[in-house]
């Protein structure tokens, strides 16, 4: 059996299925194969809070309605949270156990049999606190548990034809916060800001990190195969205009860790 037919069969075995889903390569790939192999039995929900950027949400639903999948919003109240508000190492804990808090509520009012969300399989291999919370709620980890890797995940995502096969990581705002500096709204609107800036001038990959302070700055992190295109560009208005104090270009450029 091949790995799409041991996703597909998975899938089946716990029906009918809520799918956790972000937007993301993952997520995305697992409630296209979950909608095409159960139909009207695989619902998907994505959380919406203050550390979502609002074009990401819409981003994530205009995908969904793109392959044919039904998807609903609910309100995740993280940020709430003292423990997850304090930015610790294992901040992801405290989102992904609200969050299947929630689903499990829903999956259990409706009928549902099981929840799923978008692990795969090269996934173990880092820190993950999530997945903590995943084993408390017993959620379970198709791609994961069919073998699918990263890289068997985008080239699924290309068979589909789905519009995030080649997407970059994008983890939520709380990660462009140092570990240990509080998550507030106000932190997030701004990262969200600066960041919506710089995409707007056709940036990619990237990250606008959050530098506390009484006035919060940016450092700018571009991937380095984009970084030519910094040349003649000053980011520092458009920055500013957006509500940092000062900004700093990383001459390392960003190298993916969040």
């Amino acid at each position: 059996m091949d790995r799409r037919a041991a996703l597909e069969a998975l899938l089946r075995a716990h029906a009918p299925l809520v799918v956790a889903y972000s937007g993301g390569v993952d997520s995305a790939c697992l409630l296209a194969v979950a909608h095409a192999t159960l139909g009207n039995r695989a619902l998907g929900v994505i959380a919406d809070s203050p550390s979502l950027p609002r074009a990401a949400l819409a981003e994530a639903l205009a995908t969904a309605r793109g392959f044919g999948a039904t998807v609903e919003v609910v309100a995740t109240e993280e940020l709430e949270d003292p423990r997850y508000a304090a930015n610790p190492l294992n901040r992801c804990y405290f989102c992904k156990a609200e969050l299947f808090q929630r689903l499990d509520a829903l999956a259990r009012a409706r009928g549902f049999a099981a929840i799923a969300y978008g692990e795969n399989a090269d996934d173990p291999a880092h820190l993950r606190p999530g997945s903590q919370a995943a084993a408390e709620f017993a959620v379970l980890a198709p791609l994961k548990q069919a073998g699918l890797t990263k890289a068997d995940v985008r080239a699924l995502s290309r068979e589909l034809g789905l519009p995030t096969a080649d997407a970059p990581a994008q983890p939520c705002l709380s990660s462009r916060i140092p570990h240990g500096t509080p998550v507030t709204r106000d932190a997030l609107a701004l990262v969200e800001a600066g960041e919506a800036y710089v995409r707007s001038l056709g940036f990619r990959v990237f990250r606008v990190r959050y530098l506390p302070g009484d006035a919060p700055g940016a450092r700018v992190q571009i991937a380095p195969e984009e970084m030519p295109r910094l040349a003649g560009l000053d980011l520092a208005p458009g920055l500013r205009a957006a509500g940092f104090a000062a900004v700093e270009i990383d001459p390392a450029g960003y190298r993916p860790a969040a």
